[in-house]
């Protein structure tokens, strides 16, 4: 009963913070301005950063200037083309010692940033909210294929995975129930945040995410 009330609560917001990034105008360059550390966001697949905007405008009130990848859409690339545009935007702007804030698959995108020689260097951590770091069991039921990239077996997870550099310099922030990763997002050598509730979407509102960004960044 529990599991099932975290579940209904977990959509509901999902589906209230939908329809506001859909009928949201808010300019991204809003946020670019600030003296603290740089921040920049990925959203899970599906999503638009639009989805992230709370956490967005709360960063931006405490001084971080936040970037927005808009090339990344909805979040429907592969991984490592996502990735890749993340990376190019970091170069094009020269941003340096930024702080990832990532959910569900921007956790698989950003760690895929901080092991690319090129440009990890830029990036001092990342907070990544809800992700599938050793995929989700539910990926080998789906049939499309953006969605049955998450198997645990597919070849981009394993690949992933055996990328352990950027593990200590991430923070896995979960709840003990999540609906669309059964397995948990906790990651080896990562500081593993468990929170005492359940969802993938609502607990990007849980005040902890952003005590530890804070943590991180400040």
């Amino acid at each position: 009963m529990r599991n099932a009330a975290w579940w209904i609560a977990d959509y509901a917001y999902a589906v209230v913070w939908q329809a506001r990034a859909f009928f949201s105008r808010t300019d991204p360059g809003d946020f670019g301005s600030g003296d603290g550390t740089p921040i920049v966001v990925l959203p899970g697949v599906y999503e638009t950063w639009r989805f992230l905007q709370p956490l967005i405008t709360e960063l931006h009130d405490r001084g971080h200037p936040v970037h927005v990848i808009a090339a990344l859409g909805r979040n429907r690339w592969p991984v490592p083309r996502a990735a890749r545009y993340v990376a190019e935007y970091l170069q094009q702007h020269d941003v340096d010692d930024v702080v990832i804030v990532a959910h569900s698959k921007g956790g698989l995108v950003g760690k895929q940033v901080m092991a690319d020689p090129a440009v990890g260097g830029r990036v001092r951590g990342m907070v990544s909210v809800a992700s599938p770091f050793a995929g989700s069991a539910y990926g080998r039921l789906m049939i499309v294929p953006t969605l049955r990239a998450f198997s645990p077996s597919a070849p981009g997870i394993l690949a992933l995975a055996r990328e352990v550099a950027p593990n200590p310099h991430i923070v896995s922030v979960y709840g003990e129930f999540d609906p669309h990763i059964p397995g948990g997002s906790e990651l080896d050598g990562a500081r593993n945040v468990r929170l005492e509730t359940g969802g993938h979407f609502r607990i990007l509102a849980h005040p902890r995410v952003i005590a530890e960004v804070v943590r991180l960044a400040e």
